[in-house]
């Protein structure tokens, strides 16, 4: 899995932002980010196997590439600082965010110096998963409001992340629903944060098989409303 020398080479490429540098230590990269996670990929695909088999990882399609997409950023830093993968519903896509139509809920792992974290959900899901997300709460906020404050989660995580929350319940919902609380977020993720020591632990996979876990019903729900199934077996 990952060491200290993972840590290492992103704090380099932190300091060294530029192709002339990465390219000269580009082995070290394969060696000892690109390679561990890969090995990290395989190794939750086992593991998720037995505990959702309806979510895959692929050391092809799991691992977000360490360029930067920089057409529309100031900031033209040509690499990322941290190395990251998805672990995603085999029915959905792999990908997340605004751009993630079909994309469903599925995990996440990062890994940086000082900003390690896991995760699981969906973020900031486009309107067409968002709208439909929403019209379930409402329709059956008990057993969301049940999934969200869940003693388990909100002991490990703290709850659902509140980074993306509207002032107001959105337009199509009356303003005092009772799920008001809920119908207002934008985003449908919880995690933590980890240690150095943590990300860099032989122990990282059982660490995040069973925060995995916990978020699982979550994650389910989601997929759920979105049409992706939970799966008894691969």
């Amino acid at each position: 899995m990952f060491a200290t020398a993972t840590l290492t080479f992103l704090r380099g490429l932190k300091r060294h932002n530029d192709r002339a540098w990465f390219e000269a230590h580009r082995a070290e990269y394969e060696a000892v980010v690109k390679q561990p996670m890969c090995h990290l990929i395989e190794e939750m695909d086992v593991r998720l196997a037995r505990l959702a088999p309806e979510i895959v990882g692929d050391p092809k399609r799991s691992m977000f590439r360490i360029y930067r997409d920089i057409r529309f950023s100031a900031d033209k830093s040509p690499y990322k600082t941290h190395a990251s993968c998805w672990f995603y519903h085999r029915d959905g896509s792999r990908a997340v965010g605004r751009e993630a139509a079909g994309g469903g809920a599925g995990f996440y792992f990062q890994i940086a110096p000082g900003d390690s974290f896991l995760g699981g959900g969906m973020w900031m899901p486009p309107r067409e998963a968002l709208l439909p997300l929403r019209e379930a709460i409402a329709e059956d906020s008990k057993r969301f409001t049940k999934i969200a404050t869940d003693r388990r989660v909100l002991r490990r995580f703290g709850g659902l992340s509140e980074e993306a929350v509207l002032s107001r319940v959105p337009r199509g919902f009356a303003p005092d629903h009772p799920a008001g609380r809920w119908l207002k977020f934008q985003s449908f993720v919880m995690g933590r944060a980890l240690t150095d020591a943590q990300a860099v632990s032989a122990r990282l996979p059982a660490l995040l098989e069973a925060d995995f876990r916990l978020m699982l019903p979550l994650v389910r729900w989601i997929n759920g409303v979105l049409g992706l199934r939970a799966a008894e077996r691969r």
